[in-house]
């Protein structure tokens, strides 16, 4: 059986790197994708049990041997409202900074900032939402309050060359007021936008997006901001997030948020499950001819490590078929 396995997970390592489609029908795909690896912050802030500083250093580290160009470290919020995050200084000084890898942190607030740029971070990212009650939930504050408050961050990251990453949450849908309009989230990410933040992921928080859904939520954001500084972060909760990826692939966005073993959550977004996993994320990608620079072998070790640390199976179903999680 340990000879069968080991056949699959080569094969499967092999085809991910395949072309499975003609050149002639990859012309409305990009031919390179950024991948952002949320697992760190993204992944692990919903996590019931506290996981051991060690072990979320080693996970990154590991990340990074896989060669993901962009990994979120940590969330520099307080300990009060994310406990998970309470290490945040001494996993963001634990791990290795590899060459040419960016290493961003969340920031919530100006004090937020302040502790990461004491802590040595050279890329934060603020988060907002184009709901008004997930707003009042998720940072206690108003949408335009929130802008107040970014508006701090970005005077302050733009002074000391920082680059800053703006989320918008609930894109498609919202767990307290339900269906949210496209307009409003062009309004949210056009905001974003001229402040100044480089790049708006949108983000599907408790994923009922559709692929249908997501290209309407697309078309109306791209009229405000450039598809080159747009990225998508899906959730799977409907077992939509590739479907709703390969969408916005076609519609020219080449930045895909996703999380090593599709671990994640969101404490003010009941119902909300796991990220697109990494694994699948980059095995379709390859799979398309699109160059991701991901050593898929060492992913998939670095997913079965943070699954074992955790006590858990994989919600990634490619490491579901070739580890048996």
């Amino acid at each position: 059986m340990a000879t069968v396995r080991q056949a699959l997970r080569q094969r499967l390592v092999g085809l991910s790197s395949a072309r499975a489609v003609s050149t002639s029908s990859m012309s409305t795909f990009p031919k390179q994708v950024k991948i952002v690896e949320v697992g760190p912050r993204d992944g692990l802030q919903n996590e019931k049990n506290i996981v051991p500083t060690p072990v979320k250093i080693k996970m990154i580290d590991m990340l990074s041997e896989a060669g993901l160009p962009v990994i979120e470290a940590t969330s520099f919020v307080s300990p009060k409202w994310v406990p998970q995050m309470a290490d945040h200084t001494e996993v963001f000084k634990g791990i290795q900074k590899f060459p040419g890898i960016n290493y961003p942190v969340l920031t919530p607030n100006l004090k937020g900032y302040q502790a990461a740029v004491a802590a040595g971070a050279k890329e934060v990212s603020i988060f907002g939402a184009a709901s008004e009650l997930f707003t009042q939930k998720n940072i206690k504050c108003s949408i335009d309050e929130s802008f107040q408050r970014f508006d701090q961050i970005l005077k302050a990251a733009q002074a000391a060359n920082i680059p800053v990453r703006g989320y918008v949450s609930c894109v498609c849908g919202c767990p307290y007021e339900g269906k949210i309009s496209p307009a409003k989230v062009a309004k949210v990410s056009k905001k974003l936008y001229s402040m100044g933040c480089y790049e708006i992921s949108l983000g599907d928080t408790i994923g009922v997006g559709t692929p249908g859904l997501m290209k309407d939520m697309l078309s109306a954001v791209m009229q405000e901001v450039p598809v080159s500084a747009l990225a998508v972060h899906c959730h799977d909760t409907y077992g939509q997030a590739l479907a709703n990826t390969l969408m916005a692939l076609q519609m020219g966005v080449s930045v895909m948020d996703s999380s090593v073993a599709g671990l994640g959550g969101c404490p003010y977004a009941q119902g909300a499950s796991g990220n697109l996993a990494t694994e699948d994320l980059v095995y379709m990608l390859e799979g398309l001819g699109i160059h991701t620079g991901v050593n898929f072998q060492k992913l998939l070790e670095a997913g079965t490590f943070i699954c074992q640390a955790l006590n858990r199976k994989t919600s990634s179903k490619v490491a579901q078929a070739t580890c048996k999680l």
